[in-house]
């Protein structure tokens, strides 16, 4: 089997203007020297898409959406459609995510029926679960993630449309971090789920970490096995941060 490339992905969730777009000019700098080594994919708000996918066009750097609608157009004010984003420019989508499952009440069939959506576009799903704090404690943590796993992923996922990012809840913004034997568990068990559903092509999906990750952690956290890179958030706002994380990966 080929080792599977360490993917970076930088959620900049809802912050960034047009001035910060130096800062995504500095990663597409920066990026370059892991050229081949290193996947780079950044997220930013809607409103400024279009504007990093063209300077993006031609580098290293992949950008993404936040989000999307799983159907290609309808009466749905205020949503954007996968075939929407691709035609910003947009290549990933991610999808999922904690707080959308929690602030927006998205299930598991919701984000399922996103994954399709996000695949019929031609857009790469990274697809999120995690468990919360209370579940973790009560020694739920392997049981939500399963149950997530089987309820958002379609079939037909392949290394090309599909990432899952392990994202504990309770170590989102917190500067909280499990131990790398915890996540090592976890990402073990993400590993088994996928190749026993998807066989030869769930060993080769990548299955990131995402959780209060920043440069001083990273080495540590990108180090435990089965980990194929990280979902960074805050620390990815600021180039010279994502670079640093990147600089850890092994």
């Amino acid at each position: 089997m080929a080792a599977r490339r360490p993917l970076l992905g930088g959620n900049w969730k809802m912050h960034g203007l047009k001035r910060s777009a130096p800062e995504l000019e500095k990663i597409i700098q920066g990026g370059a020297e892991f050229a081949g080594r290193i996947d780079f994919v950044v997220c930013p708000p809607a409103t400024l898409l279009a504007a990093f996918a063209e300077m993006a066009r031609g580098t290293g750097v992949r950008i993404g959406a936040q989000d999307c609608h799983a159907e290609p157009s309808g009466a749905f004010t205020g949503d954007i459609s996968p075939e929407m984003l691709a035609d910003a420019g947009a290549s990933v989508a991610i999808l999922g995510h904690s707080e959308r499952r929690t602030y927006h009440n998205e299930t598991d069939g919701i984000v399922h029926d996103k994954v399709l959506g996000a695949w019929r576009a031609g857009l790469m799903a990274i697809t999120c679960v995690g468990e919360s704090r209370a579940e973790r404690e009560a020694g739920h943590m392997l049981d939500v993630v399963a149950r997530q796993l089987a309820g958002s992923l379609p079939e037909r996922a392949t290394a090309g449309n599909l990432v899952i990012a392990y994202e504990p809840i309770w170590a989102i913004g917190t500067g909280l971090t499990p131990t790398p034997a915890d996540v090592a568990q976890v990402h073990g068990f993400i590993r088994e789920r996928l190749v026993k559903r998807f066989g030869a092509s769930g060993e080769n999906v990548r299955v990131i970490y995402g959780g209060s990750v920043k440069a001083s952690n990273a080495a540590e956290l990108l180090a435990v096995p089965d980990v194929d890179g990280a979902l960074v958030g805050g620390a990815s706002l600021k180039a010279d941060e994502f670079l640093a994380i990147a600089a850890a990966c092994p």
